[in-house]
């Protein structure tokens, strides 16, 4: 298995290399050369399976044996015998042929942990047979910054460096990040929004001196093992209500597009995917997208669903590069035009092409509150903010209801008691070993949204820590 950039400048790699390195040299992202294929007998055959068992079979052929099977296997075991349900992600029946996938019973309470825990548990088995040691930087709309910290956090070859934009992000995601004691760990408060965290952390990836000399990787799901890891559990929940003999659809509330991506990924390796649903709140330029086929990029609005709160949605460019054939020089002058002025489209036959699996849905946050209390009244079901977008989208976009609608519920509600308890009057606690949570003493560094002044902290903290 080869991996090539979105943007078709940067050298074709084999799966560890891709792991390590994170963005392409060119600033692509990376995807498979060619997708695997999962036929109706690999499928069937994983039927009744664990999470872990099928996990192993569906990241196999994406490693190409980079990972001997006994060490992937082994570590897939280890990852999801952490999570608190014996399901790992259980389903839940909420409407005739509607379905809940609670992706946040892993040690952060959110489904970035599904993806996080295993890519930790690989960078260190890679980084050792290697000899070598990482410096991760990663940027965070709430949830991927504290999956990241637990993931790599006490290992003895990695920095982990962790930027969030200051205000903008939960309570408890906060402090998830901050109150963290380890000496590799640095999570750090930006002057600014998730988008400009993200452009530092690019900004970073390009500039190749600092790069190379602090041996730049990533965590972000611009990292193609976070997405292909996500694949597991579209394939998990497809198998559990009876692919391959019937289609499922997914709802998927989305700020980066990793999630959903993974989701179209799944279906371009033989799942039977019917619909693929967009859930995005009041930063809606994927919808807008899906609806036009232009991307206009705004303003981002704070909204209760801050791991939403984006305008610049990385993982698009893979969905993009296979929108326009794989021609890496056209992805390139797109992303760059962007960049440049702030919109873009694309043609009408394009469009059409993606809307035959994608469609999409917004909801302010008035609705969202809406839908969590309506949820709680009819289900007994608490929902966080970016779930009950997903299911809110599931609704709206639904298609033939004899296909099973599978929402994607992506964090625990007590992640964001504050909107949970506004529309149902239910405080949600967190699991009692996260229940001193808010008496644990914050560690954080605060820095302006300039690179000059991210990239001299790295520096330092790299130097006093080696």
């Amino acid at each position: 298995m080869k991996y090539v950039s979105t943007r078709g400048e940067a050298p074709v790699l084999a799966f560890d290399d891709v792991l390590l390195a994170g963005l392409a040299e060119d600033g692509g992202l990376y995807v498979p050369e060619e997708w695997p294929q999962f036929f109706a007998d690999d499928l069937t055959a994983m039927a009744g399976r664990s999470y872990a068992e099928i996990a192993f079979q569906v990241i196999r052929p994406f490693v190409g044996g980079t990972i001997a099977d006994a060490d992937l296997e082994r570590m897939t075991d280890e990852t999801y015998a952490g999570f608190d349900h014996p399901a790992v992600a259980p389903l839940k029946q909420i409407g005739t042929n509607d379905w809940l996938m609670e992706l946040f019973q892993g040690p952060t309470l959110a489904f970035k942990d599904f993806a996080l825990q295993l890519v930790g548990r690989m960078f260190a088995h890679v980084l050792e047979a290697r000899g070598e040691r990482v410096t991760i930087v990663g940027a965070t709309s709430g949830d991927t910054g504290s999956a990241a910290i637990e993931a790599c956090r006490d290992q003895e070859n990695i920095d982990i460096f962790i930027l969030f934009p200051e205000g903008r992000v939960s309570p408890v995601q906060q402090r998830q990040m901050t109150t963290v004691e380890s000496a590799n760990v640095h999570a750090i408060a930006v002057d600014g929004t998730f988008d400009d965290c993200q452009d530092l952390v690019k900004g970073m990836f390009n500039d190749a001196q600092f790069r190379k000399a602090q041996n730049l990787s990533a965590v972000n799901s611009i990292n193609w093992a976070r997405v292909m890891i996500q694949i597991v559990y579209y394939v998990v929940a497809a198998v559990r209500l009876g692919a391959p003999e019937r289609q499922v659809s997914f709802a998927v509330p989305t700020g980066n597009f990793g999630n959903v991506f993974a989701g179209w990924a799944a279906w371009k390796c033989g799942l039977p995917i019917d619909q693929l649903v967009v859930g995005t709140n009041s930063n809606d330029i994927l919808c807008r997208f899906f609806e036009t086929g232009e991307m206009k990029m705004s303003g981002v609005e704070p909204t209760l669903s801050p791991s939403m709160d984006i305008q610049v949605s990385s993982n698009f460019e893979r969905l993009l590069f296979d929108m326009l054939g794989g021609d890496g020089a056209a992805v390139r002058d797109w992303i760059d035009e962007f960049r440049k002025s702030g919109v873009v489209s694309v043609d009408d036959s394009r469009l059409a092409a993606a809307r035959e699996k994608f469609s999409a849905a917004r909801l302010d946050d008035d609705g969202t509150q809406r839908v969590i209390r309506e949820m709680f009244e009819t289900t007994g079901e608490l929902l966080d903010p970016h779930s009950a977008i997903g299911v809110d989208a599931a609704r709206q976009c639904r298609g033939d209801k004899a296909v099973p609608m599978v929402a994607l519920a992506t964090a625990h509600p007590a992640k964001f008691p504050a909107a949970v308890a506004a529309a149902t009057g239910i405080h949600p606690a967190l699991p009692e070993r996260m229940s001193d949570l808010f008496d644990r003493e914050e560690t954080f560094d605060t820095l302006p949204n300039d690179i000059g002044a991210v990239q001299d902290f790295v520096r330092h903290a790299v130097g006093a820590h080696s």
